[in-house]
């Protein structure tokens, strides 16, 4: 994992002295900050129209919505996940106030957290198809508006941060999860949201540290920063992690790779013994504020099992409230293993699994809902409706592509952000590889929350291929410090580029206005392919009605039925 910056342009002949430090190790973003917002919130408007339009059709249980919405409801009810009758499933949709409770406590093999989330949806909307899909769609709207503005950010570029929204709202596999009450979204929308913290505090704290260094702080192992975005980190990271285990993987990959960036910076800075200083004022703050926020985040949301009697292995609980935390850790401790030896064992067989070698090609979706309505009113003798969960394949085979690029800037180049986005998804990616060789059970919805670092993949590439404006700001950039000159090992393009708002450029070469028009051209030609990809696929997304001939034809592989 690089953590160097990228050193920005050097300065006009005329400037006699090396600039302050902060203005080459953490420039703040230029640019209207009414523009700022108004590009992703109108991106987020669109993204939010899709996933709400008809979200409460069809009006039936929709795949493993079998087993969440349920449990949503008993933790409502109870405060832990309870049995159901059978038919419980036809009964909800029948009645939405139906009795549908058996005998006892039910053993989930999931966190409660996502449960908690689905359920805030029941309680508003009752427990029918549109309440318990009304948080998944508001957060797979909101995963947009903020991937919009890490997205900004990491390039310097409002247009690029749209265009990593407007990607994300496209997507098939962001899309389909948004309208269902799964919890892989959920998971996707607390991965990025963590991840927006830690970049946001890699700008604010390079700026602290450049302000101190700045003012004359000499001490062998550098300032001591507090680096206030991490505890939010932490937070999300915990929540990602109570809503399914696999968040577990990115609080280890995104806890070395803010040691990596803090070592970076103190490197950069010209900190005597950066590696010291990392280790002693870095290194146990963040293991603090992404570990054990997030390990008392995770218990936390487990507060209906604890204080309430009856959830499975729970049993009664001590009349004296505020024993009940530690009374429950034994038994809480207990169902974990469980737990994990439910996630170990299971091997069945299913139609629609895959393995994660199959996920960046779109070998195998999964048909989440599937039915021939009789005389459907589709203008001919044969109807299909259908939600099939899979990615736009434009976007998911230019993410490919996207990605070795990616490698590349990041091995040659040592960009931090193409360091990021690979760990970002090989965090979420990697990891699955010793299950699926042990034979674990699982599928395709499981990428989902790769997109975004997929689609920040794709951002980065464009931009690159549009390469750096004409002109910039005036003193958005200053020469390198000594020693740090373009092409030591610190890059040699300025860290964001791209449109209007962005950072000053490297020194204009020549042909560069006919560079940004072609890059221009090609990133707006790939973004209307993938938007006439996802309008293509959009009736069998969204359970939409067609003529099977017409359904047939967007089944482009055998392996997608």
């Amino acid at each position: 994992m690089a953590t160097t910056d990228l050193v920005p342009a050097a300065a006009p002949a005329s400037r006699r002295r090396p600039a302050p430090l902060r203005e080459w190790l953490a420039p703040a973003i230029p640019g209207s900050v009414l523009l700022s917002w108004l590009g992703p919130l109108l991106v987020t408007a669109l993204a939010g129209y899709l996933r709400f339009d008809r979200l409460g059709s069809p009006k039936s249980v929709v795949f493993d919505e079998t087993y969440y919405a349920k449990d949503a409801l008993a933790l409502l009810k109870f405060g832990w996940e309870h049995n159901t009758v059978e038919n419980a499933d036809k009964m909800l949709i029948a009645d939405p106030d139906a009795h549908i409770w058996g005998n006892g406590p039910a053993f989930v093999a999931h966190p409660p957290f996502g449960k908690w989330m689905i359920a805030i949806g029941e309680w508003m909307f009752g427990a029918t198809p549109f309440g318990w899909r009304f948080v998944p769609a508001l957060v797979g709207t909101l995963s947009v508006l903020i991937l919009c503005r890490v997205a900004r950010r990491m390039t310097g570029s409002t247009l690029l941060g749209c265009a990593a929204g407007l990607l994300l709202a496209l997507d098939g596999l962001a899309f389909v999860t948004s309208r269902a009450a799964l919890l892989d979204v959920f998971v996707m929308f607390w991965v990025l949201a963590g991840f927006a913290c830690l970049v946001n505090d890699r700008d604010r704290s390079r700026r602290v540290l450049a302000d101190r260094i700045g003012r004359g702080d000499t001490s062998v192992y550098g300032p001591f920063l507090a680096h206030g975005w991490r505890w939010g980190a932490g937070v999300c990271l915990g929540l990602a992690c109570a809503t399914k285990w696999t968040g577990i993987f990115y609080v280890a990959a995104f806890g070395l790779m803010v040691v990596l960036w803090d070592y970076g910076a103190r490197r950069a800075a010209g900190v005597r013994a950066p590696l010291a200083g990392t280790m002693l004022l870095e290194a146990v703050p963040a293991f603090v504020q992404l570990v054990v926020v997030g390990v008392v985040t995770y218990l936390a949301t487990w507060w209906g099992w604890i204080f309430r009697p009856g959830g499975w292995g729970r049993g009664t609980v001590s009349d004296h409230l505020l024993w009940r935390p530690f009374e429950a850790m034994p038994d809480l401790w207990k169902y974990h293993s469980q737990m994990l030896g439910f996630h170990t064992g299971l091997d069945a067989k299913h139609p629609y699994q895959s393995w994660p070698w199959d996920w960046p090609v779109l070998r195998r979706p999964v048909a989440f809902f599937y039915t021939e309505p009789k005389g459907g009113g589709c203008g001919a003798a044969r109807c299909s409706r259908e939600i099939l969960g899979i990615g736009t394949p434009a976007l998911w085979w230019g993410a490919l592509v996207a990605l070795i690029v990616v490698a590349f800037l990041w091995l040659i180049l040592r960009d931090w952000r193409a360091g990021a986005i690979l760990l970002g998804f090989f965090a979420g990616w990697l990891t699955w590889f010793p299950s699926a060789f042990a034979d674990r059970t699982m599928f395709l919805f499981y990428a989902t929350p790769l997109i975004p670092f997929m689609v920040l993949a794709i951002v980065l590439v464009l931009g690159y291929l549009i390469g750096p404006a004409p002109t910039g700001r005036a003193g958005a950039h200053a020469a390198a410090p000594a020693g740090k000159e373009p092409g030591g090992g610190y890059g040699a393009y300025p860290e964001p580029y791209g449109d209007a708002g962005a950072y000053a450029p490297l020194p204009a070469v020549q042909g560069a206005g006919m560079r940004r028009l072609i890059g221009a051209a090609a990133a707006g030609a790939f973004l209307l392919v993938v938007l006439a990809n996802f309008a293509y696929f959009y009736p069998i997304l969204s359970a939409q009605t067609l003529p099977y001939d017409e359904w047939h034809d967007r089944i482009w592989f055998q392996s997608w039925v």
